[in-house]
Order: C-alpha cells, then sequence, then structure tokens
C-alpha cells in the first residue's frame, strides 16, 4: 500500500522556474524509501509538497490513498501524520532547551500539559537524549542537534517522517547512528523518507530507491536496479557505491567476470568472493 503517492506533480517557482517537473513518486508503508539526486535536483522542494510547505502547481498528491486539503485544520492534522526534519538542525531548533524545543509541536496542537511531558519525555528516550532536557541546543553537536529534532517529530507521533539529508556534516560514527535510530524507527512502524546525495548509505539501508535530477525523476527501483543503470548514475551527478565501483574497476582493468551485476555492500562483495573461490577451486 503507498502511503505517499505523487501524480504529475509540476511546481513553478514566483519568477516561472520548474522545480519539478511532471513527478510521480510512492512510497509504500512500512518502508525505507530513498530519494537520491544532487544538489538543486528538487528533492528538497518535493519533500515540501509531502506536509503542505508547498502547494503543486499543477498534480495530486494522496496521504494515505487521501487528497490533501489545503485548509487550515486539515494541514495541521496532515502535519501531525507527515513529519519533516530538515537538513540543517539548525532551522529547525530554535527554543532556549532541549525540552522546550521537543514541546513545541505538542503544544500548538493544545495537548493537556502532562500529555506533552509524557510525549517529550518518550521522544528523547527514543533517540537516546535523556538528560539533556534542560540543555540549550546551540550547545549540543551535529549529531545531538539530528536526533533532538527527530525526537520533535516523535514527539507528534507520525506515520511518516521525511528527513532531508539526515547524514550531512557528520562523521562517519555519527552518520551511522543517525541511519542506525532510523532503522530502529522503521521496525516500531514509522515509514521512512530519505533525500540524499550519500550513494553509500543507500543499498545498505533502502527498500525502495528513485533517482531525481533536474527536477525529475529518472527511475525506480531497488537499488540493485537502480545502481545497475551505471550510465544513468552518471547522467544524475551521482557517482556508484564505492564497493561497486572496487568491482568495476577489477573487472574493467584486470578482465575479471563478476556477472551482469557488482555488489553494492561489503557483505555482499565477501559473498560474491567466496563464490567465486569456490568455483575456481571446483574447476582448477
Amino acid at each position: 500500500m503507498n502511503i505517499i503517492e505523487t501524480k504529475n506533480i509540476i511546481y513553478q517557482y514566483p519568477d516561472g522556474t520548474e522545480a519539478l517537473k511532471n513527478v510521480n513518486f510512492s512510497a509504500t508503508k512500512g518502508k525505507i524509501v530513498m530519494l537520491m539526486g544532487p544538489n538543486g535536483a528538487g528533492k528538497s522542494t518535493l519533500f515540501l509538497h509531502f506536509n503542505g510547505i508547498l502547494r503543486p502547481t499543477s498534480g495530486s498528491l494522496k496521504i494515505d490513498g487521501a487528497p490533501v486539503s489545503y485548509q487550515r485544520q486539515d494541514l495541521m492534522k496532515l502535519r501531525q501524520k507527515v513529519g519533516i526534519v530538515f537538513q540543517n538542525p539548525d532551522d529547525q531548533l530554535f527554543a532556549p532547551t532541549v525540552a522546550e524545543d521537543v514541546a513545541f509541536g505538542p503544544l500548538n496542537i493544545d495537548l493537556p500539559e502532562e500529555e506533552v511531558k509524557s510525549r517529550v519525555k518518550e521522544a528523547l528516550k527514543r533517540v537516546d537524549m535523556e538528560g539533556f532536557e534542560e540543555r540549550p541546543p546551540h550547545y549540543l553537536s551535529g549529531g545531538q542537534k539530528k536526533r533532538v529534532a527527530i525526537a520533535g517529530i516523535l514527539a507528534m507521533r507520525p506515520e511518516i517522517m521525511v528527513l532531508d539529508e539526515p547524514t550531512s556534516g557528520l562523521d562517519p560514527k555519527g552518520a551511522f547512528q543517525i541511519m542506525r535510530l532510523l532503522c530502529k524507527l522503521n521496525r516500531e512502524g514509522i515509514t521512512i523518507i530519505i533525500a540524499t546525495h550519500d550513494v553509500d548509505i543507500v543499498p545498505i539501508y533502502a527498500h525502495e530507491v528513485y533517482v531525481i535530477s533536474e527536477g525529475e525523476i529518472l527511475k525506480k527501483g531497488t537499488p540493485q536496479e537502480v545502481f545497475e543503470d551505471k550510465e544513468l548514475i552518471r547522467k544524475a551527478n551521482l557517482r556508484l557505491p564505492h564497493i561497486t565501483h572496487l568491482f568495476e574497476r577489477l573487472h574493467e582493468e584486470d578482465q575479471i567476470s563478476f556477472g551482469k551485476s557488482y555488489p553494492l555492500t561489503v557483505s555482499e562483495a565477501k559473498k560474491r568472493i567466496v563464490e567465486m573461490t569456490r568455483d575456481y577451486k571446483k574447476f582448477n
């Protein structure tokens, strides 16, 4: 079942620039879906449609099978269902303390004070930020800020979480911790939609992948189906995952056959090498 579905969305900026061109996008409920593209490809613009911040110039958007209504009360309900975490957490965190920041959304839907406190406590626990309630957000590390931004969305009890470049600006350990957190939230039932140009995380975590370039969707498929189209990946100003590129170079330079597709992750590479070694011993 598609929990989000767009049909032929076109979005034009006031100056006439067409940022999205007949975009057809869907996200299967309960999956991790990644929208992969370079900077300026239209990823953020598309995401801002998902909770009604932007309205398409033409085309349609459905959430849970129902067309989006842009009436004020309906938008408030939509934004409880679909939460967006921006690329730069400083654009999202503004309150004097972590607890006040996480409480902002629940307070604005007029929840009782005790319910708000309960949601803040629960959300911070889910992102491993207990004990930071009274800390000013601007004293936190980049990874901690992203966790607090995610907690602010979790406090609204969303069904869908949309994240714009969640690993941007983080060191490898911080990026891994954020992705591990998102996988945990996905296992708990939240549909996760991620915009990224970090191609190395895509085959590890994504169930479904879209490639976008210059406001157009170029391809949809599994990570394997998408990365098999090496010409399209490079046309979109992206690259292959590091491990895939290594096997491509080995194939080209040493004429080693790896079949019609190359491994996308270290675990796949290990499996392929073991199979090749076994076959080599069998026939030699």
